[in-house]
């Protein structure tokens, strides 16, 4: 029994230090992008019938994670209600702030388009157009593009967390309107130089700042994720963080929720030190409409059905266990709060997601609904650690007589940006070394001077833990 008591502790400890002290905890999030234009189309969010502020609410439920689509120049919104426009520079600087005073993280996600980009639709922004044929002066747009904008919030204090190279990628980015509908295409041999283009600007940015943002790359439909990324580093694109995936039952079934588990444990196998995200999810909570626009979501599954806000939360607590069970990092939903308006958009007047939003058609919060998803209490097993670390062997003890801390990896890390950490039993961060260097695998570490327990030892490379043990540390 102490055994399996001992056992748990160090499961528990190792998993606390894994999504705590990395910064990598589960991340629940939500794509709150139309939330600028509902609010000046009049929206007025409310909690028990009464006003609050829109990401106040999602803070407030644990939500940690804003996504936000950018645009490059969206000029057809020019023709719409006051001809303001959205999901441009200006709109999404206003949502990356209103994010950051509630302490919530920021996924900004480039559609590299001047409208929506899917794995339909790729068209070039119009600004690039003239040269969309001309490799090298596309990536050199590309590349200004991305660091510009960069560099821009980071002087403004709103760098984001995460930033997204394209949204569902599946056929490549920056088409010519020629090329996107003339049928499916994917050429490596321009889409890995743009994509490395990319990445070369957030690196750029890096080293000049000296701060770090995370690299989404993105695929819809678990079904192909495993395809999708093998040829994203089969092609030489591999300088990412995180790979990013949309899940949606009405748009990918028959991918079940366990398929969708299973193609993310694979993905993690296949392709150790990556983060796998679910960028995109949602689930309807009625077949009723509010207004005259069309609904894109029109399908449920047959076991959650008919659809209610219940139903809509635990199909949302289901999938997330899932794929929390298979090494994921978090789910974002689409769009809780694209509610009805009087609005136009480019097909309707008002919302062609109000039945999958959070709140009822007075725009009100739904008692029960999916927003409650984010508190569930989850079971955060160890296989989302072990999913987590790269195939290493790990070890750790302390050498009361030399007064040392010995940490020894096999085979010997490469990773030049290695991070050694130290968590006692109450979780608290007492110790860490963000310049470890390995010598034959082995790192020595005078023990620090702490009282006399068990405490987890972690190490981290760039893109997360390597390895984490229990070692008792005899103290002074």
């Amino acid at each position: 029994m102490m055994t399996m008591i001992r056992k748990s502790l160090l499961v528990s400890l190792v998993m606390f230090s894994a999504f705590l002290v990395s910064g990598q905890q589960f991340y629940f999030g939500a794509d709150l992008s139309y939330v600028n234009e509902m609010n000046d189309c009049g929206v007025e969010y409310t909690v028990n019938n009464q006003p609050q502020e829109l990401y106040s609410i999602f803070a407030d439920s644990s939500c940690g994670l804003v996504r936000l689509r950018a645009w490059h120049t969206p000029k057809w919104y020019d023709g719409l209600n006051d001809g303001k426009r959205y999901s441009d520079h200006a709109d999404f600087v206003r949502s990356i702030a209103r994010a950051k005073a509630v302490g919530m993280a920021v996924l900004l996600d480039f559609h590299l388009s001047d409208n929506w980009a899917d794995p339909g639709k790729q068209v070039v922004p119009s600004a690039w157009a003239d040269v969309v044929d001309d490799l090298p002066v596309l990536q050199d747009s590309l590349y200004n593009y991305l660091k510009r904008t960069l560099e821009d919030l980071d002087a403004k204090g709103l760098l984001p967390e995460m930033i997204q190279i394209g949204n569902e990628t599946n056929r490549g980015i920056l088409l010519s309107q020629e090329e996107n509908d003339a049928g499916w295409v994917l050429d490596w041999d321009r889409n890995a130089p743009l994509f490395n283009a990319g990445i070369k600007a957030v690196r750029d940015f890096e080293n000049a700042s000296g701060k770090e943002v995370q690299i989404v790359i993105h695929a819809a439909d678990p079904d192909k994720a495993e395809y999708i990324f093998g040829q994203f580093i089969e092609n030489g694109v591999t300088d990412f963080d995180i790979m990013g995936i949309s899940y949606y039952w009405a748009w990918h079934k028959p991918t079940e929720i366990a398929d969708a588990g299973e193609a993310i444990r694979n993905l993690k196998s296949m392709h150790p030190g990556y983060e796998v995200l679910i960028v995109e999810t949602g689930y309807i909570w009625t077949w009723e409409s509010n207004d005259d626009a069309g609904n894109i979501i029109n399908e449920v599954h047959p076991d959650y059905s008919p659809p209610s806000p219940e139903v809509q939360k635990q199909w949302l607590i289901d999938m997330t266990q899932e794929v929390m069970d298979n090494g994921c990092m978090g789910v974002i939903y689409w769009e809780p709060a694209w509610v009805s308006s009087p609005c136009w958009t480019q097909w309707g007047r008002g919302s062609h997601q109000e039945h999958a939003t959070f709140f009822d058609f007075d725009n009100n919060l739904l008692e029960n609904g999916g927003i409650g998803w984010m508190t569930h209490e989850y079971d955060f097993p160890t296989s989302i650690l072990d999913a987590g670390m790269s195939p290493h062997e790990f070890s750790v003890y302390a050498d009361s007589n030399s007064n040392t801390l010995i940490v020894r990896i096999e085979p010997n890390p490469i990773s030049a940006t290695l991070e050694l950490k130290i968590v006692n039993i109450s979780g608290q961060l007492v110790f860490s070394d963000s310049s470890v260097g390995f010598i034959n695998g082995q790192y020595q570490l005078k023990i620090p001077d702490l009282p006399a327990g068990n405490y987890v030892v972690s190490i981290f490379g760039k893109r997360g833990v390597i390895g984490s043990e229990m070692v008792w540390i005899p103290g002074e």
